[in-house]
């Protein structure tokens, strides 16, 4: 029952973007197409999933038993640094289309806020690892759910005839505001 409860909290009650406003880089920034938002939602999910493991490993193995926490942040952000190279080496490798539909935004998942935070977040929370990774898992899928309605809601507005000031980023913030407000609807289901 915890995991459904970790589950339903991460996707759905208190998501990574529209709850807790981290990882809003990529979510405005490649969600213009859907194609492009599946590319990163798989991309992050799979980068936040292995750092959550390998940080919580380093967090429990080196950092506490030495009594280090306080380079938490930096060794997580090395960490991260590390595994979004890796990912793009083998998304170069396996589709170059979804490389360059993703440019510049796949070296900034290494700044990507979500990540790192999941990584605290866990640690902060004394989750165990097998906690860690559903959480991991299932805030990716919440950051992923978000981004690709969010592409979608886009691509229908990118057809429509749109007053000329709320082109553009304007209609952007306006909708990614009103998801929001959406998502607010399943507070209440989990603490």
């Amino acid at each position: 029952m915890t995991f459904i409860l970790i589950f339903i909290s991460a996707v759905f009650v208190n998501n990574i973007v529209l709850s807790q406003f981290l990882g809003i880089c990529p979510f405005l920034g490649v969600s213009k197409k859907i194609e492009t938002a599946l590319g990163m939602s798989g991309a992050v999910a799979f980068v936040m999933t292995i750092a959550t493991i390998i940080t919580y490993i380093v967090q429990k193995a080196i950092l506490e038993p030495f009594d280090i926490t306080f380079l938490q942040t930096i060794t997580f952000i090395l960490i991260i640094a590390a595994l979004v190279q890796m990912v793009e080496i083998v998304i170069k490798k396996i589709s170059p289309a979804l490389y360059q539909a993703l440019g510049v935004f796949l070296p900034l998942i290494t700044t990507n806020c979500a990540i790192l935070g999941v990584a605290i977040l866990v640690t902060q929370k004394d989750m165990n690892l097998l906690e860690s990774v559903i959480y991991a898992i299932s805030t990716a899928i919440g950051f992923g759910l978000a981004l690709i309605l969010f592409a979608g809601i886009r691509e229908q507005l990118s057809m429509t005839k749109l007053p000329k000031g709320m082109e553009g980023t304007a209609i952007a913030l306006v909708t990614a505001g009103l998801l929001a407000m959406a998502f607010m609807g399943f507070t209440g289901i989990v603490k």
